[in-house]
Parts: structure tokens; C-alpha cells; sequence
């Protein structure tokens, strides 16, 4: 599971599902997104990073299952 922030998610999670970015998503063959906020600023979205990256997994799967039930790939819908 990633979190991260972004101000051109398309364009973000295109680069993760072909693979031109080295780290964490390339590594771990991070491809689908399954949930995402959109924030009024870059320094709220940071700000939500940082608490969501605090929380345990069973928190943010249960964040992700309310808003995206079937953990679909919603990238077709950004």
C-alpha cells in the first residue's frame, strides 16, 4: 500500500502502472489506485499524508472499503 501526494494524479498514477518510477511502487508492483482525496492546498494534503502513513493497515483498508467497496482500479475515473 502507497500513500503519497500529488498535484497532477493522472498523470502520477500513469507513471506507476508503467513502471518509469523507481521506489516503492515499482519495487512492489504498486499499479491500482483505490482511493484519493482531493485537499483546497498542498500543505493540507501533506498534512493528511502524514497522518494517514501513521495509521495501522486494518485503518486504511477499512478508509479504502467505504469509499471503494470492491477495490477497484478507479484510474479510468480521475
Amino acid at each position: 500500500m502507497y500513500i503519497g501526494v500529488t498535484g497532477r494524479l493522472k498523470e502520477r498514477v500513469w507513471q506507476h502502472k508503467n513502471g518509469t518510477c523507481e521506489g516503492f511502487t515499482n519495487k512492489y508492483g504498486v499499479h491500482y489506485l483505490v482511493y484519493y482525496e482531493l485537499h483546497q492546498s498542498f500543505r493540507t494534503a501533506i498534512e493528511r499524508e502524514k497522518k494517514l502513513k501513521k495509521w495501522k493497515r486494518a485503518w486504511k483498508e477499512r478508509l479504502i472499503s467505504e469509499f471503494n467497496p470492491t477495490w477497484r482500479d478507479l484510474y479510468d475515473e480521475i
